[in-house]
């Protein structure tokens, strides 16, 4: 009987150890994403790390962001260079003025910018932004992989940006539904030539370089941009600036989140990291303990950059 009590005991730690740590390690999931190309409108829990920041200053969304983890968001520091007042989070979010049945609403008690940050040049556009509560993780919300110190996205790898941002420069509005598009990574060089003296190490371009026509926009920045390596969605880049939206020549450009995994898991804390991951052409691999059950996400206020499909 005391043998029995005991495996019962020891049997329910295990499966809520289990059930914590899935909380806390797993990242990418978008069990509700089946798309393979193409599309405008994202389906409800297309991308469940999407955030929308709102405030009552701007009426309502202003920045998007990332979940990273049950407790913080990712997202660009020129989003926060203003006094903005109270700043709510809106996580597993699609319509901004219909029926989300999914949502939840938190608000935000701390925001980090990066030490480096340098409003003018843009240069390491880089915040996280803390939750007044932990969320829990469901198919509607999913934190997202992180790319890790390192890690390289060759020219040409495609990528997924999301938003509510603009759909033109000249549109006055954002549109209700969460907006998806797909663009490849633009070579380091080829964005040095279309932003002479303005891109550094700390940033990655992407966009149809040539003919434009697919881009962020005002309203995206802090926003992810993903790439999909098998089932898991990794964090490549955060929305920053461009020129315009969508034009040719001039490619979007974010934050290169593999700049910053030793400031990210150091502000955040390590009870509870975020997942990074190194993408590689042939597969990934952990730099977190994401996997450890195997073994035992232009520049004004509202600056920048909607998802433009044209």
């Amino acid at each position: 009987m005391k043998i029995n009590t005991a495996l019962t005991v020891v049997g329910a730690l295990l499966v809520n150890i289990a059930g914590s740590l899935c909380q806390l390690n797993v990242c990418g999931r978008a069990p509700l994403n089946t798309k393979i190309v193409g599309g405008q409108n994202a389906g409800a829990g297309s991308w469940p790390w999407q955030v929308s920041l709102q405030s009552p200053t701007y009426g309502g969304h202003f920045c998007g962001g990332s979940l990273i983890n049950k407790d913080w968001v990712l997202s660009a520091a020129h989003c926060f260079q203003d006094s903005i007042g109270t700043i709510m989070v809106k996580l597993g979010l699609q319509s901004q003025s219909g029926s989300n049945p999914y949502q939840i609403t938190k608000t935000v008690v701390q925001v980090i910018n990066h030490p480096n940050y340098n409003n003018p040049s843009n240069d390491n556009d880089i915040a996280l932004v803390k939750l007044d509560s932990s969320v829990t993780f469901n198919d509607y919300i999913e934190p997202v992989c992180l790319a890790a110190a390192g890690n390289t996205y060759a020219a040409g790898t495609l990528s997924w940006v999301t938003g509510w941002g603009k759909l033109s420069s000249a549109a006055n509005q954002i549109p209700d539904i969460l907006q998806e598009v797909e663009i490849p990574i633009v070579s380091h060089s080829d964005c040095k030539r279309a932003y002479p003296g303005e891109i550094t190490s700390n940033m990655i371009c992407a966009g149809l370089l040539d003919q434009g026509g697919k881009d962020s926009c005002q309203g995206d920045s802090g926003g992810p941009m993903v790439s999909r390596n098998g089932s898991q969605w990794i964090q490549s880049g955060i929305v920053s600036f461009g020129r315009g939206c969508a034009e040719p020549g001039y490619p979007g450009v974010y934050a290169r989140v593999s700049q910053y995994q030793d400031w990210i898991t150091s502000s955040t804390g390590s009870s509870n990291p975020p997942g990074f991951v190194e993408f590689h052409s042939s597969g990934f691999r952990s730099t977190s303990n994401l996997f450890l059950l195997s073994i035992s996400l232009t520049l004004s206020i509202i600056p920048l950059v909607s998802v433009l499909s044209s």
